[in-house]
């Protein structure tokens, strides 16, 4: 293969020609620039402290370093020190290294099981068979037409940039598993379509946490949950607002999308142990 371009827009040509089945599925080219140039960039602008405190936020200050990790551009080492110097104490940055910790956790998982992270862990804990559960991805998911504004804007998100924040992941992924009740595998593998960081190990083992087929109970979300953490950018806009299949509270939540299964009384968002977002599974 050519090594050696004019400029992006001529490997962009060149790769489209030589990957045609790729480009027949998806054409879209993300503006992540990559190499370790680009790497070492995004890497200074790493801030722990912030991290921790606004990482929950669709606007908060994620790395963004998660695609040059999952291809080997930049160690978990390497990011992991480079925090470590940032911060006066080790406390500034502890969430953000116990992030590529999961990360580590995923493949050394991946390590002893290899492609049994296609295949459910554990039962299902939502008081449904796998059998319950639809093989293939609803077309209006795929294509960004449910009609719900945060759904099809996450969905066109994924396909035209190749990158969600770790909770836009975990809602895409709860509304495929609990309200759509798909298989989890079908999103994983959509999923990997798309992402630039994707890789078997956190994103498959991450969609079992959301499943409940690698975790003690499935994830679920509400509106309340994803209005805070996104300042409202999807509900102000949405015509289905307060009226939406994310309405209520955990309880009635749960009853409505687990009617078989036993009420539990801690029901909460909750984060999955690999934040998909930069520093260990995912997108950050």
């Amino acid at each position: 293969m050519r090594r050696d371009f004019a400029d992006r827009d001529e490997l962009i040509r060149y790769l489209k020609v030589e990957f045609a089945d790729a480009t027949a599925l998806d054409d879209h080219v993300s503006s992540t620039r990559g190499g370790r140039a680009a790497a070492e960039r995004t890497l200074e602008k790493i801030d722990p402290p912030r991290y921790a405190a606004t990482r929950n936020n669709l606007r908060g200050k994620v790395s963004r370093l998660s695609a040059y990790i999952r291809h080997g551009v930049l160690s978990l080492a390497e990011v992991r020190d480079k925090a470590l110097d940032m911060v006066r104490s080790w406390r500034d940055a502890e969430k953000f290294v116990n992030e590529l910790a999961w990360r580590d956790y995923w493949q050394r998982v991946y390590a002893q099981i290899g492609d049994q992270v296609w295949i459910d862990r554990e039962p299902y804990k939502t008081g449904f068979a796998a059998s319950d559960y639809a093989d293939d991805l609803p077309a209006d998911i795929e294509h960004g037409t449910t009609g719900l504004v945060c759904i099809d804007a996450f969905s066109q998100e994924l396909r035209e940039t190749g990158y969600l924040h770790n909770h836009a992941r975990m809602w895409l992924a709860a509304y495929i598993v609990h309200w759509r009740r798909v298989k989890w595998q079908a999103g994983a593998r959509w999923f990997l379509t798309h992402l630039l960081d994707g890789d078997p190990a956190s994103n498959n083992l991450s969609w079992q946490w959301v499943a409940s087929t690698f975790s003690h109970k499935p994830y679920i979300f509400n509106r309340e949950n994803l209005e805070r953490n996104t300042e409202r950018a999807y509900c102000k806009i949405c015509p289905l607002y307060r009226r939406c299949d994310f309405e209520g509270d955990y309880a009635s939540l749960e009853r409505k999308l687990f009617p078989r299964k036993p009420v539990d009384e801690d029901w909460g968002d909750r984060f999955p142990p690999a934040r998909r977002n930069g520093r260990k599974g995912g997108r950050r």
